[in-house]
């Protein structure tokens, strides 16, 4: 096999695919990209076990073939010749790159041990089509309240709903849950999945547009194409858990507040306990203000803020980061906090656009907060 191919094409594509291999495995062909030079062009595809991505570039082929290398290091060593056009050559033991004036050669594993991972059949799938805008702001609210443990895998991922044309995100960790929602342009009926945490990340880092994006879901694969680049994703089974089951219907205390407000009244109480196990901070919320605390062997804070308080007074501690990261991904100034007591779970969203919720566990402190 030989082709020329343009360096930054290849790196680009290169560093795509390669977050696919797999990483401290006892199967070495999973770390590899595997490269076939066909026609006019390069596919380049990866896949660890959980998750495929494949490429498409264009290339000057010069001689039909295909050859595995290690995903990682292929990718670092072409990102680094870049600025050159890179002639690649290969033999049954590996390949030779060459670069300017320079040649460097790099073991190759056979692309016939390349494990098979059909995406065909999409047709006959159900799918679901949403601006891809749309899709990377949905993603991006949700994702980081993936669990990232073990002990539940199925929370290792997101539910994925399509109802009523909206597309509607579920992730949670145990200790907090978000759930947001975007509008569905087209699509085959009603889909219901659960999809790795780690495979929205990787489509919403190549969504860099407002174009129509078109979703394909069966029971066990999701499979989504942008800009000439495949994603084709295992799914999770299981039964997820309902949101309805533990979203309060009621309230007995709301708070609205400014946001950046509190983020910053609450991260700069953080700072004094940074590195304790449970990060928390806790919230006196009286007489139209908010107390914010925090104590640990470095000291403690005690930081004021304006709210507008309708309900009863309420004390109640919690994660400090839990509280930031919901703040964080809401985007009005005016944000609603609503509260049943300091044990139940509570509510962050926007004041006015209701599209994203998130639910927070308290903590139960040695001294319990007074309500």
């Amino acid at each position: 096999m030989k082709f020329v191919c343009d360096g930054t094409v290849l790196s680009d594509a290169a560093a795509t695919v390669s977050k696919a291999c797999a990483v401290k495995t006892i199967t070495p062909i999973l770390e590899c990209i595997k490269i076939q030079a066909k026609n006019d062009g390069l596919t380049l595809k990866a896949y660890d076990g959980e998750i495929s991505i494949e490429k498409k570039i264009v290339a000057e082929v010069l001689e039909e073939g295909e050859f595995c290398v290690n995903g990682k290091t292929f990718a670092d060593f072409v990102g680094k010749i870049s600025a050159f056009e890179v002639v690649i050559d290969s033999d049954d033991k590996g390949i030779t790159l060459k670069y300017g004036d320079s040649e460097s050669y790099m073991q190759a594993l056979s692309a016939s041990d390349f494990p098979q991972f059909s995406t065909s059949g999409q047709d006959e799938q159900n799918y679901f089509e949403t601006k891809e805008s749309d899709l990377k702001k949905l993603i991006s609210k949700v994702v980081f309240c993936c669990a990232t443990d073990e002990s539940r895998p199925i929370l290792k991922g997101c539910l994925l709903e399509t109802v009523d044309n909206k597309l509607t995100a579920t992730a949670l960790d145990g200790f907090r849950m978000a759930c947001s929602y975007c509008d569905v342009m087209d699509g085959s009926g009603e889909i219901k999945i659960v999809c790795p945490a780690r495979t929205l990340t990787e489509i919403s880092r190549m969504l860099d547009g407002d174009n129509t994006l078109k979703i394909y879901a069966s029971k066990n694969l999701l499979s989504v194409e942008v800009q000439n680049t495949i994603i084709t994703s295992r799914l999770y089974a299981g039964e997820f858990v309902r949101k309805e089951n533990i979203y309060p219907v009621d309230f007995t205390t709301k708070v609205n507040v400014k946001r950046s407000e509190m983020i910053d009244s609450i991260e700069r109480a953080s700072v004094l306990i940074r590195g304790d196990k449970n990060n928390l901070v806790i919230l006196d919320i009286k007489n139209g203000k908010i107390v914010i605390n925090a104590n640990s062997d470095m000291g403690k804070v005690e930081e004021i803020m304006s709210a507008d308080l309708n309900g009863k007074e309420l004390r109640i501690a919690m994660n400090a980061k839990y509280l930031t990261d919901a703040l964080k991904a809401l985007e009005e100034e005016d944000v609603e906090l609503s509260f049943n007591s300091n044990v139940s779970p509570f509510t962050v969203e926007n004041e006015s656009d209701k599209s994203c919720q998130y639910l927070v566990l308290p903590v139960r402190t040695s001294a319990p907060a007074q309500e």
